[in-house]
């Protein structure tokens, strides 16, 4: 599979790869317009472990142990993190924000940049999962703490050029991690062997792992629906079906592919039917899935699965790319909550994974991808066939 050659120069930019000045004026723009809609003088944005997207989206970080940014229009961005020694790197990726250590308590610092920003006399945006404790400190700087998480995801659900280019690479790692696992996976295999196959179609590419859930059971047998989220020792056997769901990421920008395999034998009738019935079910979905189409017609169409005597376990489709996103559906036989009131519109990037099981949760299969909504219809992001195939024929 190869990369497109504007896909791949983006890949090999040196020494990491950026958004261009006008992408990111775009999101800043954005946030200036959500924030006067709301009131706020300052926006705080939170992130700590390798979460909070809103920090990456906005300087170009990834967080890693914790990190603080502060904006206020018309001033320089402020980058504030722990631990001292990731401040060289990121003063190299953040090139545009002012990067500092956070001290000894990164929110204090926080406060302290704020209240020279005037935060006493004004209103304070948050997004993040800010702890309570740096809430304590921040409502005592402000007049108001405005909660802007819900507003920051309604601006991640459309996507622009450029992001689609970034999910497609991670799209492709995904495919070259998916397509490794069919290709290698062979019985007296771990799962924990499996798992390195997958991480090695994409690490040396610069690609990070988002997800790999990855499961294995007994066809004639079965007593697994769905994958692990977490690697067993259990060793691959002759008559098994294999089944994933890969995210590899390209700097935030993951794809997500999920397939079936069976190990050195045909599908049983059963396995057959599921993933017929799975396939169909995409299908229907991607049919009535475009600008205007509303969460209840995807509902509707996947109601084949219960019509074929089946159900769902995992979600029938959610949006991805920037966060686990709005809507997240399940199906009539497992709704998740009940039916948004929602609209897909062009632009916007969701995964359709209708997980098929028996009504016994013993079996089932797994198919599905990241898609990009568009005017008239879906466009996938991901190359690897549907079909159920055999290992090792992948």
């Amino acid at each position: 599979m190869d990369l497109a050659p504007q896909l791949a120069r983006i890949l090999d930019s040196e020494p990491y790869p950026t958004f261009s000045k006008q992408e990111m004026s775009r999101r800043h723009d954005l946030i200036w317009e959500a924030m006067a809609e709301a009131g706020v003088d300052h926006l705080l944005l939170y992130g700590s472990q390798r979460a909070g997207s809103a920090i990456p989206w906005l300087t170009g970080w990834p967080v890693t142990r914790e990190a603080v940014a502060i904006l206020t229009p018309g001033e320089q961005d402020v980058l504030l993190i722990q631990f001292f020694n990731h401040v060289p790197t990121a003063r190299e990726i953040a090139a545009d924000a002012q990067v500092a250590w956070g001290g000894p308590s990164t929110m204090e610092n926080a406060v302290a940049v704020l209240r020279r920003r005037g935060s006493a006399d004004g209103m304070v945006g948050v997004i993040g999962a800010l702890p309570y404790p740096h809430y304590g400190l921040l409502a005592g700087s402000t007049v108001e703490v405005v909660d802007l998480n819900r507003v920051y995801t309604n601006l991640r659900l459309i996507k622009s050029a450029e992001e689609i280019d970034w999910l497609r690479i991670g799209a492709w790692m995904s495919d070259l991690a998916v397509t490794a696992l069919g290709e290698q996976a062979r019985p007296g295999m771990t799962e924990h062997d499996l798992t390195r196959v997958v991480e090695d179609a994409y690490l040396s590419l610069g690609g990070t792992t988002h997800i790999h859930y990855i499961g294995a059971t007994s066809m004639e047998a079965p007593n697994r629906c769905v994958p692990s989220q977490f690697p067993s020792r259990r060793k691959l056997r002759t008559g098994d079906v294999l089944f994933a769901e890969i995210s590899a990421s390209f700097w935030g920008y993951p794809g997500q592919v999920l397939r079936t395999y069976t190990v050195e034998t045909e599908p049983t009738p059963l396995y057959g039917r599921l993933h017929e019935v799975a396939e169909a079910a995409f299908l229907a979905i991607g049919a009535v899935l475009r600008d205007g189409a509303s969460a209840r017609q995807v509902v509707e169409a996947a109601g084949i699965i219960e019509e074929a005597g089946f159900s769902t376990y995992d979600d029938l489709l959610h949006g991805f790319g920037g966060g686990y996103l709005p809507p997240v559906l399940g199906s009539k036989s497992r709704p998740n909550t009940p039916i948004p009131d929602f609209a897909f519109r062009t632009g916007m990037t969701v995964v359709i994974q209708p997980n098929v099981i028996t009504r016994d949760e013993l079996a089932g299969v797994q198919t599905g991808e990241l898609v990009r909504v568009t005017d008239d219809g879906i466009e996938s992001l991901h190359h690897v066939p549907q079909q159920i195939r055999r290992a090792g024929q992948a």
